[in-house]
Formats: C-alpha cells, structure tokens, sequence
C-alpha cells in the first residue's frame, strides 16, 4: 500500500522535523526535504500537499534560499510558515521588510475572514511569533484571513491557486489551536484521508523485510534501547530464526545495564549473543575528546564487533539497525548542517561486510516507534524505557572517556535515577496519578571541570556531575523538568558521599533548543 503524502519543504527551520510530526500525528505520512531538491521530489513522489517551514534567513538577501517558481504551477496545496511565507509573498510580487516591532512569543491573532485554513479556529487566538521580518505588501491575488496589533498579515491565502500561509509557528504547542490549522490544511485543502497508521506500516514492513531478506540472514545490533529493541521484535516477526540479535556491551552503558538486556532478550525466540567489549571501546576512545570523532569511532567499532561475530555466525546478508527519522535528519539531510552525526547513520564506516542495510525504522519518530512496539504486542517496560544514544556513556563524558570516568558516572546516574523513580512513585501513592513535573527523560552526565571542595576538612579537587531531566512529547523539543528541590538535594548528598571522585552536583536547565537533550 502506498500511503498518502506531504512533503515538508526544508529552509532551515529549527522546527522542520516537529512539523512534520505534526502532520504524521494526524494519520497522514510525511517527509522532509531540502529547499534545493524540492521540484524534482515533489513531482517523483507526487505529494498530496507541501509544507514550507521558517528559517533564520530573510528572503530579500542575495543568497537567501529560493525556491523555482514552477513548484506553484503544480496544482498542489501549499502552506507557508514564516519564512515560507515571506518567500511565497515575495514569489508573487509582495514586499518583505524588516518589522518595525519584532515579535517573539506568545502573540494574540485575530481572524480577518473564515478561510478553510483557519476556519475551525476561534476568531481570537494564541499563536507563537518568531521573526524580524514581515510582509508589508500583499501580493496581487492573496487576501489576508488573519492579523496580529504588530503584524498586519499574520494569515494570507490564495484560494484559486491552493496557497496557504502563516508568519506564525502552528507547530510548536505554544500555538493554542496550531493543531486545528494544520488538521485544516491536511483534510479541508489536501482531501487527506488519514491512512497513516502504525497497524498499516507493521504490515507494509513485515512484507517488506521478507521480500528483502529472501532466505538470507540478518544480523541486528540490539542495544537493549527502545528503538533497537522494537526493530528486533518487527524482525523477528517477519523473518523468525533467520535474525541474529548481537547485544555488544561497550562498557559505555548504565549501571548493571548489560545484565539487564541479557535477561530480558536471552530467550529460545531470539538468537541473542552478547559480546563483552568494553576493553576494545575503551582503548579505542583513549586521548580522544571530540565529541563527532567519539561518535565515529563508537559507530566504527560498532561495525567491526558485528563484522566479527558475522564470520562466527557464517554467511550474513544484512545488517539490521534501530535508525530512526530524528537519527537521519539531526545527521544532516540532503544540504542541511549537521546537528551531530549518530552512530548508525553519520557515524557508519565507508565499508561495510554486510550485502545492504535494514532499517525498518528509519520513518518513524520516537513516539511512532513506541506505537509499533505496543501494536507488536512488546512488554510495556521496554516500550516506555528512558531512550538511550547509541554511543552511550561515551557521550555522557565530556573529553576523553577513561574507565574512571564511566564507573563515576554510571554510580551518579544510578543514585540520580532511583531517587527520581522514588520520588515519583511517592507522589502516585499520595496522589493517585504522577506528578506534573515527572520527567520524559532524566540521567546524570560527567563534566570535564575539576574544582576545589572540602571533604571532612580535607581539600578536594574532583569532578563535577550535571544532572539532566527533560519533559518532552517527541524530543524534538525539550523543557528542562521542574524536579521538586527536596529531591534534587537528596540526590547531591548521596552522589557527593557515594561516589568517589565526585564533589559539586549541577542541575541542567537548559531546553531543546538551543541545547540538545544529549550532552555531546
């Protein structure tokens, strides 16, 4: 079956995956792709509707990115956000200056007209505003449908030509009814029919991996992680005992970690192997600090276990990898920059023993994955379990990563964890639901600073550890969790007075963006 499709045209928006979260949200497959690509995707894959996202540019520069005009010739709908609408204002002859008053943040907008993009929304309503730029001229054609007391063309449509376009972020939840827009824009303007489902993409891909595998075997590289974990399951259901499950502990995994994913995957289903690495991974990682060459040589040595096990195995075909869309995009899609390479996609060596990848997980967000995971039948433990990079500690370890080091923090990690969970689990008994600052994600990391402490009148001079927790429901964005300070409190006194090495304890405050969730 071939799904439905919008193509979410990329002009550097930080909110380019988001968006198209959004879309696959509501039951409709979406993808993104770079602005210098876009004429020849759209008319291969035939999209049903295309997406302009924002970006930092503004569109009257000389080298600001543009986009063939042929693209609005192809009688399919389109919907500018922010600098996507200033591209398409200017496209049509309008004019695009510098506001007088830029606008960031929660902003009122008000409805000029009932336009089928914004027709299930209140006349008054809360949208986020992120810009310097606006249109001060509409284009010949285009009516305006919404304004804001600074932006006097906040909404603009052509309905003749299918052109839709807003200078605000419907994707970001900060826009109340941003949600209603982009369900508008799909079902009232594309004729979406919504047949994006995770029960449908199951079936799509177990017919897909069997088709491709034939009778030849796949080795998988199961981490113990959600996203690994749910590609063994799919896997294993498509192609049973033909798949190799090859759970390689780097010694760069949480405390008692290793253990824990032998006693959940060694089974008489699975052909589960585990090999003891840890002694290779640290020797390879000895006097490197960069964080993009951990990550390379992580993904590499990655490679090279499998690559070992394979001949022990006999005649291997494929490699199969828990490679999700974040994992793809953050990566650097098509021209778009490198947030940071991911061990199994920016970090993969140039050769590669193994006939072809699969990765039948390649499309999904996170949430995605974990709606697959409950379709597959999997055990709700390893379905909600905290995500984990690949690279593991390594990247948990600002510089050089030493046995040290990973014993420092998997000890202030595992205090850090189980005083939340405690914490958490208290608040339920009280309360009867989970507290409102319970944390998507939340895990301690190792600085590179050193400072002077005192410690029974003794001076120190020992490591500082940061503290991370995030809410988040895609991690593509992030807000740091507001833990309760009791908590935070008795989670220092017990880091500082049970792990050695260890003298100051941070709290992480930062959100996605500017940061990412991940410390390197």
């Amino acid at each position: 079956m071939k799904n439905e499709l919008v193509l979410v045209v990329d002009f550097g928006g930080q909110y380019n995956q988001l968006i198209a979260r959004r879309v696959r949200d509501l039951n409709v497959y979406c993808e993104v792709i770079p602005y210098n690509k876009a004429v020849n995707e759209v008319k291969n894959k035939k999209p049903i509707g295309i997406i302009f996202t924002g970006g930092p540019n503004s569109v009257y520069e000389e080298n600001a990115p543009k986009i063939e005009k042929e693209i609005f010739e192809l009688n399919i709908p389109i919907l500018g956000l922010c600098y996507g609408m200033q591209l398409i204002s200017q496209t049509f002859g309008g004019v695009v200056e510098k506001a007088d008053k830029k606008e960031f943040g929660k902003t009122l907008c008000i409805k000029d007209k009932n336009s089928k993009l914004v027709s299930s929304m209140k006349n008054e309503t809360i949208v986020w505003m992120s810009h310097q730029d606006q249109v001060v001229k509409l284009p010949e054609g285009f009516d305006c449908i919404q304004h804001t007391s600074t932006c006097p063309y906040a909404g603009i449509e052509n309905e003749e030509k299918k052109i839709y376009a807003v200078q605000y972020h419907p994707e970001v939840n900060h826009s109340e009814e941003g949600k209603e827009l982009i369900k508008s824009f799909l079902y009232d303007i594309c004729n979406a029919s919504g047949d994006w489902t995770m029960q449908n993409f199951m079936n799509e891909q177990i017919l897909k991996i069997r088709q491709t595998v034939g009778d030849k075997k796949v080795l998988l590289a199961l981490s113990g992680g959600v996203d690994s974990s749910v590609c063994a399951s799919l896997l294993s259901k498509a192609i049973g005992n033909q798949l190799t499950c090859v759970f390689v502990d780097t010694g760069l995994m949480r405390k008692n970690e290793g253990d824990e994913v032998e006693e959940a995957f060694k089974n008489e289903e699975l052909n589960f192997v585990r090999v003891n690495a840890k002694d290779r991974f640290l020797g390879k990682l000895k006097g490197v600090t960069d964080p993009e060459q951990k990550r390379k040589i992580i993904g590499e040595e990655f490679i090279r276990v499998f690559e070992d096990e394979a001949n022990k195995i006999g005649a291997v075909d494929y490699l199969g990898q828990g490679t999700i869309y974040p994992d793809v995009i953050e990566s650097g899609l098509g021209d778009a920059k490198v947030i940071k390479s991911h061990h199994n996609v920016g970090g993969l060596p140039d050769v590669v023993d193994f006939k072809d990848l699969i990765e039948p997980l390649r499309d999904l967000f996170k949430d995605e994955v974990r709606r697959l995971g409950l379709e597959l039948k999997m055990p709700e433990y390893l379905v909600y379990r905290q995500p984990f990079p690949g690279p593991g500690l390594g990247i948990r370890i600002i510089g050089e990563v030493t046995g040290d080091k990973v014993r420092i923090v998997q000890d202030a990690d595992y205090i850090y964890r189980e005083e939340v969970d405690k914490a958490v689990e208290a608040y339920k008994k009280e309360n009867g639901k989970a507290p409102a600052w319970m944390p998507n994600q939340y895990f301690a990391a190792l600085t590179n600073m050193r400072s002077v402490g005192v410690m029974g009148d003794e001076r120190t001079y020992d490591y500082a550890v940061a503290l991370r927790a995030v809410n988040t429901i895609d991690f593509m964005t992030a807000e740091s969790a507001e833990i309760p300070f009791e908590v935070l409190q008795t989670v220092m006194s017990r880091i500082i007075n049970e792990v050695r090495g260890v003298n100051r304890v941070f709290y992480d405050l930062t959100s996605k963006p500017p940061g990412t969730i991940e410390f390197e």
